[in-house]
């Protein structure tokens, strides 16, 4: 066997065994789904939750496109700011008898109308419900489930530069983001002693149904791609492929991590004359 396809047989079984949740799947560009598709190819048996009933029959059909040996994956309706829902999944956890070994939480909410403009003008109500939604909800479902997580289990939540750096129309979400990785570094210490790990992955702009409700999106994902180190866009390959090293047995001391995935824009102080060049020359 060659070393190429050794490796590939190697990431096929990287998951094997492991059971676990993907969180925010909205449709076939979501970076949930690439990463649960990723999870799956691993050899990963993962269960879903959605909203409500209408996200449920989308997940349906995308589920279906899977060649799955053991049939459709379990679905699961939560609304994750309904208590009561949120506790009647866990207690269903706990009645499959079986442990949790990987969560992937991929959920975000704002008003697209405040997506646009000014951060001071953000409303009261939508400041709360982006921060319950985007990030309590991390902590929340957490909390619930934890009997049920298995000790070394990986648990993985979804940012953006956002957090750490304006960027322009991100507005409250980058507010949002920020509470979510300080999370991450509190859960990580929280949950620590049982070797159940916390991280999060900062992907850089990509063409997402998320994405497409912040005003000015495309140019965001444009001038990224083009100035970024590797000159080039983020891909869901890139973003699946680090989510699987995140939730495997391959990163057993990593733990309150931010992992960018963004093709190294975040090190980037101005921008490179010499790369934009270079970029414009190629298209």
């Amino acid at each position: 066997m060659d070393t190429m396809t050794d490796s590939l047989t190697q990431f096929a079984e990287l998951m094997r065994g492991k059971r676990g949740i993907v969180m925010g799947v909205a449709n076939d560009h979501s970076i949930a789904w690439l990463i649960a598709k990723h999870l799956h190819a691993a050899g990963a048996e993962v269960l879903y939750t959605c909203q409500n009933d209408l996200f449920r029959k989308r997940l349906e059909k995308l589920t279906q496109t899977l060649d799955l040996p053991g049939g459709m994956p379990t679905i699961h309706a939560v609304d994750v700011q309904n208590d009561a829902e949120v506790a009647a999944f866990a207690e269903t956890l706990g009645e499959q008898g079986e442990g949790i070994d990987f969560l992937v939480h991929a959920l975000a909410w704002s008003e697209k109308s405040e997506l646009q403009g000014r951060y001071l003008d953000t409303s009261k109500k939508n400041f709360i419900e982006s921060m319950v939604i985007s990030c309590f909800s991390f902590t929340g479902i957490i909390n619930a489930i934890e009997p049920h997580l298995n000790d070394g289990a990986s648990l993985l939540t979804l940012t953006f530069e956002g957090a750490s750096r304006v960027v322009p129309n991100y507005n409250v979400m980058g507010v949002a983001k920020a509470a979510l990785e300080s999370s991450v570094r509190y859960l990580a210490t929280d949950l620590g002693t049982r070797g159940i790990r916390v991280n999060a992955i900062s992907a850089g702009p990509m063409r997402t149904l998320a994405g497409a409700a912040i005003s000015g999106g495309r140019f965001t994902y444009g001038w990224q791609r083009d100035h970024a180190p590797l000159l080039r866009a983020v891909t869901g390959d890139d973003v699946g492929g680090a989510a699987v090293y995140l939730l495997s047995d391959m990163s057993t001391a990593v733990t309150g991590e931010i992992h960018f995935v963004d093709a190294g824009f975040h090190t980037i102080g101005m921008v490179n004359v010499h790369s934009s060049l270079l970029a414009q020359a190629a298209e």
